[in-house]
């Protein structure tokens, strides 16, 4: 995923957060939104990583020392290798990124075989990061965790403040390219000991704590 590409989904859901922020009580997506949000993989934001600018790659080219090389995608997401000079990097997987240079490389050597592995996966910096809003003792944008839960991100925040309306607290998901509203029971979780609501957190996830109306 290049950065482009994160900044616009981190964009979409803040966009959805700051269109509810001003309601009293913001709606939960339909029940079969909130069932296929819920059973995504909450370990990765995506299914197979795609790599971006500022991710650095080691290319190896078998039997070929001279031409494996340590390179970052630049900012116009290419990389520069050794014969065939640029190739588009940002937006491939490293697999699909190696079987381009492996074809591009056989005008020149005989059967080229090429791995490539992320050393650095920068692109993801912003894209795999979790969110605090609202009536949270310190907003806070954290780096995702495996087992990352709505609890441990609420406590990482500070707790809620006083004046927080708890159980209308609502976790934000970006899915397929649509924002999908879930509804969490905050005070359920931190002061019923009920913790249905506890959702795995997955990266790009934004929880907002709106207050309570006077």
């Amino acid at each position: 995923m290049s950065r482009m590409y994160s900044f616009a989904g981190i964009s979409l859901l803040l966009a959805a957060v700051a269109l509810v922020a001003g309601c009293a009580s913001p709606s939960p997506s339909s029940p079969e939104k909130i069932r296929r949000a819920l059973n995504v993989d909450t370990s990765t934001s995506v299914d197979e990583y795609v790599l971006g600018a500022t991710d650095v790659v080691k290319v190896s080219v078998w039997r070929n020392e001279d031409l494996s090389i340590t390179v970052p995608v630049r900012p116009d997401g290419k990389i520069s290798v050794p014969l065939i000079g640029d190739v588009q990097a940002s937006g491939r997987t490293p697999v699909g990124l190696a079987e381009e240079i492996e074809i591009n490389l056989a005008q020149y050597i005989r059967e080229p075989q090429v791995s490539i592995v992320v050393t650095s996966m920068g692109s993801h910096e912003y894209s795999d990061r979790v969110r605090v809003t609202g009536a949270v003792q310190q907003p806070v944008s954290v780096p995702h965790r495996a087992g990352m839960t709505v609890l441990d991100v609420v406590l990482g925040a500070g707790g809620a403040t006083p004046f927080a309306a708890l159980n209308n607290s609502m976790l934000y998901r970006k899915v397929g390219g649509e924002v999908v509203a879930i509804p969490v029971r905050l005070e359920d979780i931190l002061n019923n000991g009920d913790v249905e609501t506890n959702y795995a957190i997955r990266p790009g996830d934004i929880l907002s704590v709106p207050e309570r109306n006077f």
